[in-house]
């Protein structure tokens, strides 16, 4: 709900932006900005790794496993805006060449994790009974373990590869989203809306397709977009320790871990440092603004 003060203001930049589409969103963006400014910051930040991330081959000036051994460990310089690592290669190519891998694989592993445990999650908390109670226990098993160890253990076992890590990380993540769409169909059930849906002859089906899942989303939505950080980071470190991305893949992770070899050559962790920082970061600010969008007492 918005004060008579805000349709006011709203009224007004109305008339000054006009009724066109390119208006409104010009509108749209400045109130966005004006109530959550780090939100826009993350949009533009994630926006910015996206476009590099489908273009980058276009334009890169050097190839991810290009090696030229004279120009070894260099610093910064104009040839070398990162300098290069114990190869030669061009740590800047690299760097962002590894954005091919860590976001694609986030996206991947949040949608399937999420699938999962959202449709689990559904089922344990409408039918309940033994159904409910063989899922959460095998929840409560799962998330007994921290997450970075129990997704150590299953790359292990199946062997050091990004596949195997994203399987892995999939079987930590979606007992998160299951426990969680379970207590939000919990909450929802007893409500008005769906009690007259089943007053009326509803099916089993219809009511959790069309008056409970709906309702309870919101927040798998906004775990959803502040878990991609999160499964960025669980990436790299598992690359880091040479469980996931194996050579001589650019992968953020594995390129830091390059660089622990060569401490005094500071640039060669740095630049996929930053680069893990931002897009954790743009998520953290894109989770809040979702958060405050989708809760009115927020808003």
């Amino acid at each position: 709900m918005t004060t008579p003060a805000e349709d006011a203001a709203g009224t007004i930049a109305l008339r000054q932006y006009g009724t066109s589409v390119p208006a409104r969103l010009q509108h749209a963006i400045d109130r966005i900005w004006a109530r959550n400014p780090a939100s826009c910051i993350g949009a533009l930040i994630l926006l910015a790794w996206l476009a590099v991330a489908v273009s980058v081959p276009l334009w890169t000036p050097y190839a991810s496993n290009a090696q030229d051994v004279a120009h070894r460990l260099q610093g910064p310089s104009l040839h070398h805006l990162m300098g290069t690592d114990t190869l030669g290669r061009d740590v800047l190519s690299r760097t962002l060449l590894g954005s091919r891998i860590s976001l694609p694989v986030a996206v991947v592993v949040i949608a399937v994790s999420s699938v999962i445990g959202t449709a689990l999650g559904t089922i344990s908390g409408y039918f309940g009974g033994a159904i409910d109670e063989v899922m959460m226990r095998v929840v409560d098993i799962t998330l007994a373990f921290p997450a970075i160890v129990l997704a150590m253990a299953i790359t292990a076992a199946l062997g050091p590869s990004l596949t195997h890590a994203m399987i892995a990380m999939v079987a930590v993540w979606w007992p998160i989203y299951a426990r969680l769409m379970r207590g939000q169909v919990l909450t929802v059930m007893p409500q008005d809306h769906v009690l007259a849906a089943r007053a009326l002859g509803a099916g089993e089906l219809r009511l959790m397709a069309r008056h409970i899942f709906p309702v309870a989303l919101g927040p798998m939505v906004v775990q959803a977009t502040t878990d991609f950080g999160a499964v960025v980071l669980l990436t790299a470190g598992l690359s880091f320790i040479g469980l996931g991305a194996v050579p001589p893949s650019p992968e953020w992770g594995a390129l830091i871990s390059d660089g622990r070899q060569q401490f005094y050559q500071w640039w060669i962790a740095t630049a996929p440092g930053l680069a893990i920082l931002s897009v954790v970061l743009s998520f953290n600010f894109l989770g809040d603004a979702v958060l405050d969008f989708l809760d009115p007492r927020r808003r």
